[in-house]
């Protein structure tokens, strides 16, 4: 006679029964119970494992550079696969690799883009790019304050980026390392977690100057 061809059915009932049989219905239980808790976890990290390495990756703010916007010790969620399919534009809240020091991770606004030229000169940010070459100075509702110090002029490269804090005075940025490249940025801000009361999705602001 032919041999029925065990089923991944008859699988599933044939290892409770003999858990059971083997260390009888209380202990088997028990070793049930864990076998389907193992199961979830694995299940949980096949799904969780590939979200948090390649698509988002929490960090918690450390400092004052970004306040008001982010504030010490908040919680947030960095997408890192939507420059995988377009070019961060101005506006964006980014976290990089510091340039000189690529263990440590720095969060910034991107202010100029590739192509650009920055002028930061008394106390004002002007960008002048190809549509814009007299130049035009951002109004910047997010800062702190709304001097920001220093004298800077930069012409970016192709895969150069001028960014700085939203509280200026207490900000370590491009004012101070240069302009970051595009290998340094590993995502862009898209949620803060914690707080509860802070809860939000980021939305990148619009210069209606370079709208125009």
């Amino acid at each position: 006679m032919f041999k029925k061809k065990i089923t991944t059915e008859n699988e599933q009932v044939l290892i409770p029964s003999l858990l059971v049989r083997v260390f009888g219905p209380a202990l088997g239980g028990v070793l049930l119970f864990g076998l389907e808790i193992i199961q979830i976890v694995v299940i949980a990290a096949a799904i969780i494992i590939p979200i948090r390495y390649f698509l988002v990756q929490p960090f918690y703010v450390r400092g004052a550079s970004m306040e008001p916007t982010f504030e010490d010790r908040e919680y947030l969620l960095i997408d890192e696969i939507s420059y995988r399919f377009q070019d961060p534009v101005r506006g964006d809240v980014i976290v990089f690799r510091y340039p000189q020091d690529r263990t440590q991770f720095f969060i910034k606004r991107i202010i100029g883009l590739p192509g650009d030229t920055v002028r930061v000169q008394d106390g004002t940010v002007t960008v002048i790019d190809s549509a814009h070459t007299n130049g035009v100075v951002l109004q910047e509702s997010y800062v702190s304050q709304p001097i920001t110090l220093g004298s800077e002029y930069v012409t970016l490269n192709p895969d150069e980026y001028f960014v700085l804090g939203d509280n200026r005075p207490a900000s370590m940025d491009s004012r101070n390392f240069g302009p970051i490249k595009s290998e340094h940025i590993v995502g862009r801000v898209w949620l803060r977690g914690l707080p509860l009361d802070r809860f939000s999705i980021f939305q990148t602001p619009t210069y209606e100057s370079f709208s125009e």
